[in-house]
């Protein structure tokens, strides 16, 4: 009996320390800054929302949408903590911001960073081969928020909810889908926020 006291003792250290770690690292990246927008209409999981014109750093892949994902974030991640640059580019590092950003373009996925409010254009150190910029005008977006591992079923399904409540709202989509992912795979699924976007005509 007492080993497996000491067994369930063990385990039960392991699981604490495990959640506390993921509510560190959760902590962490709440931190980051993320874009500022105004939110116009709010209804359980699904906002309205109006941001502000907003810096990219984008990169497209081909492939299956997760290990486009995974193989995008790895090249902007080179590109903001100055391990891939341009010739001459700068060193500095850049700011990690979430939420990290995913959608069609041209047959292929396109990966984005939102840059921090401060940068510009002129002040974005050039990019390596692959990576480059954009800046988003000013726009309303229909936002539904859920937890969990986004998988594409996930993604889909969410989606057809924000277009159904699109429909019984009567507003009408600018542009294609987009998701958003604001928590590393180390953060526990239930306590991660993910969002599909869907532009809006005003």
């Amino acid at each position: 009996m007492k080993t497996w006291s000491r067994i369930a003792a063990i385990g039960g250290g392991i699981v604490a320390l495990g959640g506390a770690a993921t509510a560190l690292i959760k902590l962490r990246e709440k931190s980051s800054e993320q874009p500022d927008y105004a939110t116009v209409e709010s209804d359980g999981a699904i906002e309205l929302r109006d941001y502000p014109t907003l810096l990219v750093a984008e990169t497209l892949t081909s492939g299956e949408r997760d290990h486009a994902l995974s193989e995008g974030f790895k090249r902007l991640a080179d590109y903001i903590f100055a391990k891939q640059r341009g010739d001459g580019a700068s060193d500095e590092k850049i700011q990690m911001t979430a939420p990290v950003m995913q959608d069609r373009a041209n047959g292929r996925w396109r990966t984005r960073f939102v840059m921090p409010a401060a940068m510009t254009r002129s002040t974005l150190p050039a990019p390596a081969a692959g990576v480059g910029s954009d800046t988003l005008p000013p726009r309303r977006v229909a936002a539904i928020r859920f937890s969990g591992v986004a998988g594409d079923n996930m993604l889909r399904d969410r989606e057809r909810t924000l277009r159904e409540w699109l429909v019984g709202k009567g507003y009408e989509p600018a542009g294609a889908a987009e998701y958003a992912f604001y928590n590393s795979p180390m953060v526990a699924p239930p306590l991660r926020r993910n969002e599909v976007l869907i532009p809006i005509k005003r």
